[in-house]
């Protein structure tokens, strides 16, 4: 059986993205656990100023979300380095971010959008206790999303699924890059 780092020659990063609320931490924990690396928590890797923002109410704004992703992307590069493989959660709302995700960590980075409805987000959310991003904040979320394009080769897959269904759709898609033996 070959080894994790020669199944993860053409694919290097995995990155779960969407707005606040759809279950990127959720997938993402799941897939690292599958997959046999560390998982990358977006959240952890925001400014203190950054959480104060937004636990006030204030959406981020580039200038803000700039060196959060340059400290995503050095996190995953560190992961690839130590596992041969990163799983991440990380919003990645816009192209640019994607590309500067794509740019800063070393091999292919695959992105899997988890779709969900308005309605759900809020309900999401809204039971969540103790985290920073308020309810609030989720229609400049849904404002900020751009949608993947075909040509990104992201894959999206429904928020609503039961998390066990969305890693093994996630790692059936993973399959032919070389990932998973």
């Amino acid at each position: 059986m070959p080894s994790l780092a020669e199944r993860s020659a053409a694919l290097k990063a995995v990155i779960v993205m969407g707005v606040s609320g759809c279950g990127k931490s959720t997938l993402g924990s799941l897939l690292a656990e599958a997959l046999g690396c560390v998982f990358l928590e977006g959240d952890a890797f925001h400014s203190a100023e950054a959480v104060m923002k937004m636990r006030n109410g204030t959406p981020l704004t580039d200038a803000d979300r700039w060196p959060w992703l340059d400290r995503m992307a050095a996190a995953a590069t560190a992961s690839i380095d130590t596992c041969g493989v990163a799983v991440a959660a990380c919003s990645a709302l816009r192209l640019v971010y994607r590309d500067r995700l794509r740019a800063g960590i070393p091999g292919q980075v695959q992105f899997v959008f988890l779709d969900a409805d308005r309605a759900q987000l809020v309900a999401r959310m809204s039971a969540r206790a103790g985290h920073f991003m308020p309810p609030s904040l989720l229609d400049s979320q849904l404002a900020t999303l751009e949608r993947p394009f075909p040509a990104e080769g992201v894959l999206a897959l429904p928020a609503q699924a039961p998390p066990e269904v969305l890693r093994d759709r996630a790692l059936a898609h993973l399959e032919p890059s070389g990932l998973r033996a």
